[in-house]
């Protein structure tokens, strides 16, 4: 299995490309199951998620191929074959659920197991199921499977307010409207830019959408949808995870391909810990403005707030900070598992309930480490950076779910950083 090793090597220098947003090519890919036309996909990201993503819709009759060094996806369902998504697929990754709406929206069924993905939380199905019922779906859990149809063959338009913003429900809400009969007014609607790009994508693809970006988003249904060729947003959360390795190991890094417009309150604590962030023509420049960056307290919130998925990279940074940071998750519950391993590296960090207290400590050192989910992985390869001595993180297979090339993104930067094979 393979780890990863890191070896504190001082202040970095240079520029890291900011990859496609994984988070919006996994709404994007399902989409091209509402037309019988093909789905092209530009500046995608090559990760394993997005390779289970393809199975799972290969596995479902569609096609589909990479070109360009695998950063263009061409997706086509002109023909599919079942409407079942099997568990052994969907069991890797939650945002395979996201087939349900489309596939009930396209051919008036879907049978799809529930999610797996990353042990972080409940995260239930059940904003899901309520908002396509509102459209008109049946929906029965049974065997571990959601069984859904349309009675009338067709969803229908309506009015739903989530009681949670969820970007997932969002997602399947809205790709399951494009093509239901009449209007559907969508209220609580989660607005994170990934949101933004699926409902630019289907505007693309024929349908009639407007209020994306706010928490009212109205859709007007149409007979059918068309082919489209869409480029997939920079991905925000690996743009936010490479903004903060200079400011863990000093120095100076642009992030390639970034835009602050997607990060708004994570800059706001950046600058308040003493971290600066420049705009430039080619995307972000960070570097740390004292020797020492400050304590600060950050609350996990729905965009435009801070993202829990930043949230464990932000702890690694605030194990080294002068004073006493308080970190409260109200997303996930149990987001804080890579406290613990950030422990075994010397930080000081005690956990109660939804809330972490971290005491700054002047230097980290080596430790070997376990990740315990994706962003934790990533936070312990940046503390890592800023660590003495050695740290090898073990079950990097999360890593690679979303992060495209960490090692070489890094060291091209001058961090001492490998995958070695244990």
């Amino acid at each position: 299995m393979d780890s990863i090793l890191v070896k504190g090597n001082g202040p970095l220098s240079g520029s890291i490309p900011i990859a496609g947003a994984k988070n919006a090519c996994l709404a994007l890919m399902p989409a091209t199951l509402l037309s019988e036309e093909p789905l092209t996909l530009t500046n995608a990201p090559r990760l394993s998620d997005i390779k289970t993503m393809s199975a799972l819709l290969q596995s479902l009759g569609g096609e589909v191929s990479r070109m360009q060094d695998g950063k263009v996806l061409a997706l086509s369902s002109h023909d599919l074959t079942s409407s079942w998504a099997d568990y052994d697929i969907v069991r890797k990754m939650r945002a395979s659920n996201l087939v349900l709406g489309p596939l009930l929206a396209r051919t008036g069924q879907a049978q799809v197991s529930l999610p797996g993905g990353c042990a972080i939380g409940a995260r239930p199905m059940d904003l899901h199921i309520e908002g396509l019922e509102a459209l008109g779906a049946e929906i029965e859990l049974r065997d571990g499977y959601l069984h859904a149809k349309t009675a009338g063959g067709r969803l229908k338009g309506a009015q739903f307010e989530l009681r949670f913003a969820s970007v997932g429900a969002t997602e399947n809400i809205v790709m399951a409207a494009t093509l239901a009969k009449g209007t559907t007014v969508l209220t609580n609607a989660a607005r994170e830019p990934e949101i933004v790009d699926l409902v630019k994508c289907l505007r693309a693809m024929g349908a009639q959408i407007e209020g994306e970006g706010t928490s009212r988003i109205e859709i007007q249904g149409v007979d059918a949808l068309h082919g489209a060729t869409h480029q997939v947003v920079a991905d925000r959360i690996e743009l936010g995870t490479y903004m903060l390795a200079p400011a863990i190991a000093g120095g100076e890094v642009e992030c390639v391909g970034g835009s602050l417009e997607l990060l708004g309150a994570f800059v706001e604590k950046l600058d308040e810990a003493g971290i600066s962030v420049e705009a430039t023509e080619k995307g972000v420049k960070v570097k740390r403005r004292g020797d020492r960056i400050k304590a600060v307290d950050v609350k996990t919130e729905v965009f435009p707030g801070f993202p829990t998925d930043l949230q464990a990279q932000m702890m690694a940074l605030l194990c080294t900070a002068e004073g006493t940071s308080v970190l409260e998750e109200t997303i996930f519950e149990n987001r804080f598992m890579h406290a613990p391993e950030l422990t075994r590296m010397g930080a000081n960090i005690e956990v109660h309930g939804g809330q972490a207290k971290v005491h700054g400590v002047e230097r980290l050192k080596g430790a070997r480490v376990m990740a315990t989910d994706l962003r934790a992985s990533v936070s312990l390869i940046l503390a890592g950076l800023a660590a003495e001595g050695e740290t090898v993180v073990s079950r990097v297979y999360h890593l690679d779910r979303g992060y495209e090339s960490v090692e070489d993104k890094l060291s091209a930067c001058g961090a001492k950083i490998e995958r070695i094979t244990e």
